[in-house]
């Protein structure tokens, strides 16, 4: 563990106007803790640039993106979209799109990569949604296809918010599998078809949760027998997040992550992760179990060698 592994830009921390519902600062938060609490070094931070234009239309619309980049979305979709449009908004994009392709490009050496931030599943093909621009992980996953690194990719997406983005995106391609664990009657309300869709009850408890993520695991990883992982590890399936509608402790989603590392250990399976949503009251409760999941990673497979 020796190399950088996580991607981070300062602009990730992007300035928002005050009172604003989306938990910007955990941007800020998560790099310090992760090095306060030693689980990583300064020097496993790398600082990713702007992603190519090419590999943006490889997944996303040109009309679309012709709107994006010259600032023109409409009062609808910048609505929909939940961010104030800004260049220095879409700079922050460009670069956490380069952070997941980079990222993983080096867990195809490493076996795990991160980014502080990413995650961006409700961006489809020609809109941008829920604080989403430009879909990070499916712009990476596109981008091993179109290199023809790998023929088998699986799309992890337990953000307790479908990742409808993501599943429109790869709903014609036999190449990526798009499995999405989500609250039934959370957001978004219009739900696009992932290859496999859990909708999960209000009020679940990470027993019944835990359960039914493993044996989706299980049979996935069995039948798709994926070559790449990508995993969306959004925090707001905590009892305490304001938009969650689900009862997981801390401990809970721990597990939940070791579910997901441990699957990608036993068949050998390379990991890039995006950190995904958190809304809890208390920004300690988002920082500190996004940081479990470096922790968990790191020690599950990059520090057991056996």
């Amino acid at each position: 563990m020796n190399s950088p592994f996580i991607a981070f830009h300062s602009l990730f921390c992007h300035p928002l106007p005050e009172g604003h519902r989306f938990p910007m600062v955990k941007y800020e938060l998560l790099p310090q803790q992760l090095l306060r609490e030693g689980i990583v070094e300064s020097h496993h931070f790398f600082q990713p640039q702007f992603v190519n234009e090419k590999d943006i239309l490889a997944v996303h619309d040109a009309n679309y993106w012709q709107k994006l980049k010259s600032l023109s979305l409409d009062k609808t979709e910048i609505r929909r979209m939940g961010f104030p449009l800004s260049q220095q908004l879409l700079n922050r994009e460009l670069s956490i799109a380069q952070g997941s392709i980079d990222g993983a490009k080096i867990a195809m050496e490493t076996g795990l990569a991160f980014n502080i931030a990413g995650g961006t599943h409700h961006a489809g093909s020609n809109w941008a949604e829920g604080f989403c621009l430009l879909n990070d992980q499916a712009i990476a996953a596109q981008y091993l296809l179109n290199h023809q690194y790998y023929d088998r990719i699986l799309v992890i997406d337990l953000d307790v918010h479908q990742g409808n983005g993501t599943a429109e995106i790869f709903k014609n391609e036999k190449k990526v599998f798009t499995f999405s664990v989500h609250g039934e009657n959370n957001f978004p309300f219009k739900k696009e078809v992932s290859d496999l869709d859990i909708g999960i009850k209000d009020g679940i408890y990470g027993e019944e949760y835990l359960k039914i993520l493993e044996d989706s695991l299980a049979k996935v990883f069995e039948e798709f027998q994926p070559q790449f992982v990508f995993y969306q590890s959004g925090v707001d399936v905590l009892a305490s997040d304001k938009m969650g509608k689900l009862k997981l402790t801390i401990e809970d989603c721990e597990q939940r992550d070791f579910l997901v590392f441990s699957y990608c250990k036993k068949y050998k399976t390379p990991v890039q992760v995006s950190m995904g949503g958190g809304y809890s009251h208390e920004i300690k409760y988002i920082v500190d179990a996004h940081a479990n999941t470096y922790k968990m990673g790191i020690d599950l497979i990059m520090n057991d060698k056996n």
